[in-house]
């Protein structure tokens, strides 16, 4: 540790050269202003840093995960809503105006409620990388843009979130019904003249769409913490966060 005990000296000479009449309000102000010179005001411990940035990203990822797991999470939020597939798209004014709009529309519920069913597995995921996080994570985080900590999870969890929702999806889109309205719909649409089979992987699509939502809304989360004092909501939020 670097040794300030020059400083200090130098800080209790400045003390003693105070007129001993001066009023206590520009004591205290000189008092400050020669700390900070020196480089000795008191700044936050490594340990409270690194606490206080897990437990930011412990309400902001329980947040997130919250909003797009509730019924119609996805479906009815514009941002994160999963829509058709740029093939269905493509055919989608001609499948209702045949009379298919129903099935269209349940193909598209189908894919946002599955999202829902899957989402809520990313909270354990999420807080497993927050227990890895090190001082020199949590330091970059606190100074970065807004969005530091999402960056920070895409680049933790990606891989291991794609692993866990895709079979989550896939079990889910079964139970909910997205695999039969896919399928009635390829249907319709090879039936078409002068188109093509849905021959994609829609567990893929779906599970990207839906972790492209959480994201969004984690880094909503984190804004507000970042730029809003009101949703700070514990003692050590507020002192760490105040430090930026």
């Amino acid at each position: 540790m670097r040794n300030n005990t020059p400083k200090l000296i130098v800080f209790i000479c400045l003390m003693l050269a105070v007129h001993a009449t001066q009023a206590q309000s520009g004591l205290q102000d000189f008092l400050k202003g020669a700390m900070k010179s020196l480089g000795l005001e008191q700044g936050l411990a490594e340990g409270e840093i690194v606490d206080g940035l897990k437990e930011a990203l412990e309400i902001g990822t329980s947040k997130a995960v919250t909003l797009v797991s509730k019924k119609n999470g996805y479906l009815n939020n514009p941002k994160i809503k999963i829509a058709l597939p740029e093939k269905v798209q493509k055919a989608e004014s001609f499948l209702r105006s045949i009379g298919f709009g129903s099935k269209v529309d349940k193909f598209e519920l189908s894919m946002n409620r599955a999202a829902e069913r899957a989402a809520p597995r990313a909270k354990s995921i999420f807080w497993g990388a927050i227990k890895k996080m090190t001082f020199s994570d949590a330091r970059q985080i606190l100074e970065g843009q807004d969005d530091a900590a999402t960056q920070y999870f895409q680049a933790k969890t990606s891989s291991q979130l794609q692993d866990e929702f895709k079979p989550i999806v896939n079990r889910a889109m079964s139970e909910v019904g997205v695999t039969q309205a896919y399928k009635s719909v390829d249907r319709k649409i090879r039936a078409l003249p002068f188109t093509e089979s849905l021959s994609f992987d829609l567990d893929q699509y779906v599970t990207d769409k839906a972790l492209d939502g959480l994201f969004l809304m984690l880094a909503e989360e984190e804004k507000k913490i970042r730029q809003d004092p009101a949703a700070r909501v514990t003692d050590l939020l507020k002192k760490v966060f105040a430090k930026q």
